[in-house]
């Protein structure tokens, strides 16, 4: 059997500008979602341009407690703005709900695997940028037309 996760990748980046708020949310939960099995360290800025979305106060809440636990923990300098750079581990549901909710509205969120980045959101959502396998791309397209977002607007990323 052939993992998805490994094998060339190609970069895709989102036009975001043509769509609805709901929509651009979705492309990115999507992209967050096909990716997941692929991304091995993650982190996320609890900061927005934008005033938060109230169905994600919560979860930006749970986020800056992440922000402090790491603190606690001596996991980052006392020093360090514990808003920003949260690790999420993305194989616990709940850490993963806190990048899948925040991702479209944060200032900055990104994934890597092999060190490698392949997940990059930023400018309050308006900037996606993914790389992903041939499958992976197939499945994101799929998830997409299923949810009314027209797969069009990821175009290939130029080199």
């Amino acid at each position: 059997m052939i993992n998805q996760d490994d094998g060339p990748r190609r970069a895709l980046f989102l036009l975001g500008d043509s769509l609805e708020a709901e929509q651009l949310a979705r492309a990115h939960h999507e992209a967050l979602r096909v990716l997941r099995s692929s991304i091995e360290t993650a982190h996320i800025d609890a900061y927005s341009d934008a005033a938060w979305p109230q169905e994600v106060v919560p979860i930006y809440e749970r986020a800056l407690s992440m922000g402090q636990d790491e603190l606690a923990l001596e996991a980052r300098s006392m020093k360090d703005d514990p808003g920003m750079g949260i690790d999420v581990d993305v194989r616990d549901d709940a850490q993963f709900e806190v990048l899948l909710a925040l991702a479209p509205y944060t200032i900055h969120a990104e994934g890597w695997r092999k060190g490698q980045l392949i997940f990059s959101a930023s400018d309050t959502g308006s900037t996606l940028w993914v790389a992903v396998t041939q499958q992976q791309e197939n499945e994101l397209m799929s998830r997409l037309v299923r949810h009314g977002v027209p797969p069009t607007v990821f175009r290939v990323a130029p080199e």
